[in-house]
């Protein structure tokens, strides 16, 4: 993508009203435009960095095992009572009321809609275990939405829901969504950690949260150090006994503040492994058992005949929300540092002199021969001073930076820098293209 055809809207200026790093970068770098309180469009350069979060996010939930399908964002009231919770909700619930004057409600979460679609559908045990997904837009009316899409009121999420037989069957739904989780964070440079956590207006009571390290965290956590040296990217058998594994991943101890116990954190870590922190969490899991099921119908025929009402299990992600989280864990003075597996293009292709014949061939030629590689090159073609380019470019944070001047063309060079790294190289043009395809 030529640069000069892109609608890349930057700021030059820090927007007064953005207070932690992700809303600034995001708003200056032209990914965001807010439209009203806690809501966003996504632009172009933004819309990239999402679906390739969401495409993430896909993939390890297939490879689990669950199944993709799209539920509405507008629900009927109906469902919520059925299940108590219309009531119960809150103000957060944005409630609303058709020309027919039936109920309805912008969905902040989904377990009722599942629920019901699942009962309509399923009536043996013989066609269980399921776990079903989506990745919708969700409508949560906060009191006071800010930090950008880090606490918007609109919001992408990945929302999956598990039927099993039982209790046992139901855990093992939750250990896979467990692994698959770690497994998406790490794809994305994260380090997630899961901590034991409160249910909230969900229900149940087995509950963990992934939390990620970052200064401007909503809440105080604490761990043991040796959780921020694991790489959770292996390989896993799904179809294996995951327990063992999921033990061996909560030995240590992590608690957000709302479940810290002092006194067990300093009996049980070594003085020189605990580590106290901001946190923001970027996904949240639920084992609640009936609690949707029973009140709703959700039953199938067991083994013996008789009807069983089905365990239930819920796993969300904060798609939107994982852009901003990214930036916080991942950002310095001059803009965004992308993890190569999100990044809004691969690298950017730096053109220093538009309009010098031999600096546009060279230009040109390294663009097609990176595009023929499948790789996504945003090309700066615009008629800017060198500064303002690569300040652009350090702003909006791709993994590398091509930079083609009049010298490098005569001396048969160009420079590539890595953006995290900062580290530059005097490379033959043949050579450039070599690393970047590595």
């Amino acid at each position: 993508m030529k640069l000069s055809q892109f609608f890349l809207p930057t700021l030059k200026e820090v927007p007064s009203d953005a207070q932690i790093a992700s809303h600034r970068l995001m708003l200056r770098a032209g990914m965001i435009r807010q439209t009203s309180a806690g809501i966003y469009a996504w632009l172009p350069l933004g819309l990239r960095v999402l679906r390739r979060i969401e495409q993430i996010v896909r993939e390890e939930q297939n490879r689990a095992g669950a199944i993709e399908l799209l539920m509405p964002t507008i629900q009927s009231a109906d469902l919520w009572r059925e299940s108590g919770r219309y009531d119960d909700y809150g103000d957060e619930m944005l409630r609303i009321t058709d020309r027919h004057q039936r109920d309805m409600l912008f969905g902040p979460t989904n377990e009722e809609m599942i629920t019901d679609i699942f009962r309509h559908a399923v009536r043996s045990y013989r066609d269980l275990p399921r776990n079903l997904y989506h990745i919708q837009w969700k409508f949560r009316d906060e009191i006071r939405p800010r930090f950008g899409v880090m606490r918007g009121r609109e919001f992408l999420m990945k929302d999956a829901y598990s039927f099993d037989l039982d209790a046992a069957g139901a855990r093992r739904s939750y250990n896979r969504m467990f692994v698959a989780y770690l497994k998406s964070f790490a794809r994305m440079g994260l380090k997630a950690i899961p901590m034991a956590a409160d249910t909230g207006p969900i229900g149940g009571d087995l509950s963990h949260e992934f939390i990620i390290l970052a200064e401007t965290g909503e809440s105080e956590v604490f761990c043991h150090a040796d959780y921020l040296a694991r790489d959770w990217a292996g390989d896993v058998d799904y179809e294996a006994d995951l327990q063992p594994l999921i033990d061996g991943l909560t030995a240590l101890y992590a608690a957000t503040d709302e479940k810290h116990d002092a006194a067990k954190f300093a009996a049980e870590v070594p003085e020189d492994k605990r580590r106290s922190a901001r946190g923001i969490e970027v996904g949240h899991i639920f084992y609640f058992g009936t609690k949707y099921s029973e009140p709703m119908g959700a039953v199938v025929a067991g083994p013996d005949g008789n009807d069983i009402a089905v365990e239930m299990g819920s796993y969300g992600i904060g798609v939107s929300r994982l852009v901003g989280a990214i930036i916080e864990a991942s950002h310095d003075d001059n803009g965004i540092i992308w993890p190569a597996s999100v990044a809004p293009f691969d690298l950017g292709l730096i053109n220093l002199k538009p309009g010098d014949d031999t600096v546009d061939e060279q230009c040109a030629l390294l663009y097609a021969q990176l595009q023929a590689a499948g790789r996504d090159v945003l090309y700066d073609d615009r008629d800017e001073r060198a500064g303002a380019k690569f300040a652009t470019m350090d702003l909006i944070g791709l993994p590398w930076q091509l930079i083609v001047g009049p010298k490098g063309v005569k001396a048969g060079t160009v420079e590539l820098k890595n953006r995290a790294t900062g580290e530059r190289l005097e490379l033959p043009p043949a050579a450039a293209i070599e690393r970047l395809l590595a």
